[in-house]
């Protein structure tokens, strides 16, 4: 039993002995980039992270997409989505206005477009600009029409009273889609 006891503790150490042999492997950096895989389409992670209120890291997103793609309408109006997220409106209005001045825009981002307007006080080119994304929507987007209302009756007010000003905010509604809405 003695020699048992001391076969079983050679072959103990020898199978540790082989252990500590193998390479640990390093862990100090990441892993290898392999160049011939495709990466996530920026436009992608963009829209991802601006569902997730990252919106600095979705700008970055975009503007890596921007270098695929060139700067399309929807790169633009991707851009300008998350500059409303980051409060930046004067970046947003000029990227929406880029698409518009296009020929390419589409009802939401005429819709954004008024929704910036609208948040810098120029409620009566936002009456105008959502009274155009209302009818390139047909009259389908319950988001369109309310903010055209609200638009609309906010400037009746600034004609019919002489009562201060009310307070709006923006609602985000989607990925890319805003709401106006009143403060109480």
């Amino acid at each position: 039993m003695g020699i048992a006891r001391g076969a079983w503790a050679m072959l103990l150490t020898l199978t540790l002995a082989a252990c500590a042999d193998a390479p640990e492997p390093d862990r100090t950096y990441a892993p290898a980039v392999d160049p011939s895989r495709e990466g996530v389409d920026g436009m992608v992670a963009g829209h991802r992270l601006v569902q997730a209120r990252e919106y600095e890291l979705a700008l970055e997103a975009f503007r890596r997409a921007a270098g695929r793609r060139g700067l399309t309408p929807d790169v633009l109006s991707a851009m300008g989505t998350a500059n409303i997220g980051l409060g930046r409106l004067n970046q947003a209005e000029t990227l929406f206005r880029r698409v518009t001045d296009s020929g390419e825009a589409w009802p939401e981002v005429w819709n954004n477009l008024g929704v910036v307007l609208m948040e810098r006080g120029e409620t009566a080119e936002a009456a105008q600009i959502f009274r155009k994304a209302y009818a390139l929507d047909n009259g389908e987007s319950d988001a369109i029409r309310d903010n055209l209302r609200r638009a609309l009756a906010k400037l009746d007010e600034k004609a019919y009273d002489g009562e201060p000003e009310q307070d709006y905010k923006l609602v985000r509604r989607g990925s890319s889609d805003y709401l106006i809405r009143r403060v109480p």
